[in-house]
C-alpha cells in the first residue's frame, strides 16, 4: 500500500455529495514548500491535493472551510489529462482515510473531552475499512503542540 500524508491549508470550503447512497466530502489541500535555488534566490512551490473522504458521518464538513489547516492521510492517485492548451497535465488526488483538524483552541474546532484531558489542540476523524467514520480526540496537550514542526 502506498500512503500519502499531507499537512496544508484548505483552498476552499469542502463540498459534501451523496454518490450511490454514500457520502463523500471533497476538499483541496495546498502545501507550500519554500526553498532556495542554486543562485540563492528564495522560491516557493505549491502542491495541491484533491481529497475525497468517504464517510457515513459528515459532521466534520462544517469545519473544513477555506484557510483551515489540516493533516490528511490516505491512498494517492494521479490522473493525467490534456489541458485547454492541449498540453499534458496531472492532478494529484487522495482517498482520505484519516483527517485531523489542526490548530489551537480557535473556537470553531470541536472540543471533545477524553477521560480527564482538559484541552485538545486537534480533533481527528478516521475511516475504518468499511468506510464508517469514527470520531476521536487527539490527546496532544497545548505544550506538545508547540513542539510540532508545522
Amino acid at each position: 500500500m502506498i500512503k500519502l500524508q499531507i499537512v496544508g491549508n484548505l483552498g476552499k470550503d469542502c463540498i459534501v455529495k451523496e454518490v450511490n447512497g454514500k457520502n463523500v466530502i471533497n476538499f483541496s489541500v495546498a502545501h507550500t514548500e519554500r526553498y532556495k535555488d542554486n543562485q540563492g534566490n528564495q522560491k516557493e512551490r505549491t502542491t495541491w491535493v484533491e481529497c475525497a473522504y468517504w464517510t457515513d458521518k459528515t459532521a466534520v464538513a462544517q469545519y473544513l472551510t477555506k484557510g483551515k489547516t489540516v493533516y490528511a492521510e490516505g491512498s494517492p492517485e494521479a490522473d493525467v489529462y490534456m489541458n485547454k492548451d492541449n498540453q499534458a497535465a496531472a492532478t494529484l488526488r487522495m482517498r482520505v482515510q484519516n483527517i485531523q483538524l489542526l490548530g489551537g483552541n480557535g473556537g470553531d474546532i470541536p472540543q471533545q473531552q477524553n477521560s480527564g484531558n482538559s484541552s485538545n489542540s486537534s480533533s481527528s476523524y478516521t475511516t475504518s475499512p468499511n468506510n464508517t467514520a469514527v470520531s476521536s480526540a487527539a490527546s496532544i496537550s497545548s505544550e506538545a503542540a508547540d513542539d510540532l514542526p508545522f
